[in-house]
């Protein structure tokens, strides 16, 4: 499985410390960055990562930020990006099966790497159930791209 993943300035840390977890397993890892802990745009990442999963170029998507929020709100921007934030097993197991979201947003302030390692698994792990009434409402978010 190939992943992107990338932070601004407040998720700089955990990103490093994930990035190299998840690469130790076995994870074909493209960080889009950002690699400093120098305050920079959270936007400029998600737009990178959001590109890369919408284009098919990765299976699925990880940002870090402070809390998680603006990296999902402006991924979310990107046609064909379905990103959520979740700091519960609970919400990225429901987004997987449910939402069918490809990229997850984690908030630094809220996860620490156990956490987040124990969160991504899930993540990347979690099939999508799909049948009629998922696959009808992943398809009406769809819509709403082109409107």
């Amino acid at each position: 499985m190939r992943i992107a993943i990338a932070a601004d300035h407040g998720g700089f840390i955990l990103k490093e410390k994930l990035r190299a977890r998840l690469a130790s397993i076995g994870l074909e890892v493209a960080d889009f960055g950002t690699d400093s802990t120098e305050s920079c745009d959270y936007p400029d990442f998600a737009q990178a990562v959001g590109e890369a999963v919408a284009e098919g170029k990765v299976d699925r998507g990880l940002l870090i930020c402070t809390t998680g929020i603006g990296m999902a709100m402006a991924a979310n921007k990107i046609a064909g990006v379905r990103a959520a934030p979740a700091q519960s097993e609970d919400e990225v197991r429901m987004t997987r099966e449910h939402n069918d979201a490809n990229v997850l947003t984690l908030g630094a302030k809220y996860v620490d790497e156990r956490r987040a390692l124990a969160l991504i698994h899930i993540f990347l792990e979690t099939p999508f159930s799909g049948g009629a009434r998922h696959l009808r409402r992943v398809a009406k978010i769809a819509q709403l791209e082109r409107v």
